[in-house]
């Protein structure tokens, strides 16, 4: 399945909006009046900030898996019948789910790791 140059404008257009959407909630976060950023989070400790960005890159790649299912699906679905596009689309599908496996690892393996660190047990 080849992607044409109107798809790429489309998506790339919908991808910078919710770039921008970001840039200008990151700007509010600005106090106007002493020109320092405010701190969202309320804390300064390292180790929740530390977590809080392992959880948005957990985060994140769970995105990222759901829209390998997506795209594998479309490529199984849009195959019509050709045995390369449905191993294309099966194999999609594998990867992420592997993905998926890989991911809820590292979470556990983080949450544990980060509990036995805070508290001293597992």
């Amino acid at each position: 399945m080849k992607i044409s140059k109107k798809h790429f404008v489309i998506g790339g257009t919908v991808l910078a909006s919710f770039l921008l959407v970001a840039v200008v909630h990151a700007a509010t976060l600005i106090n106007p009046i002493g020109g320092t950023p405010a701190n969202p989070k309320g804390t300064s400790d390292i180790n929740v900030i530390i977590g809080q960005i392992v959880a948005a890159l957990l985060g994140f790649s769970g995105a990222l898996a759901l829209l390998a299912f997506i795209y594998g699906g479309f490529m199984w679905i849009l195959s019509q019948g050709n045995p390369k596009m449905i191993q294309k689309g099966k194999d999609t599908l594998i990867w992420a789910s592997i993905g998926i496996v890989v991911l809820f690892t590292a979470y556990a393996l983080v949450n544990a790791l980060v509990g036995a660190i805070t508290t001293g047990s597992v």
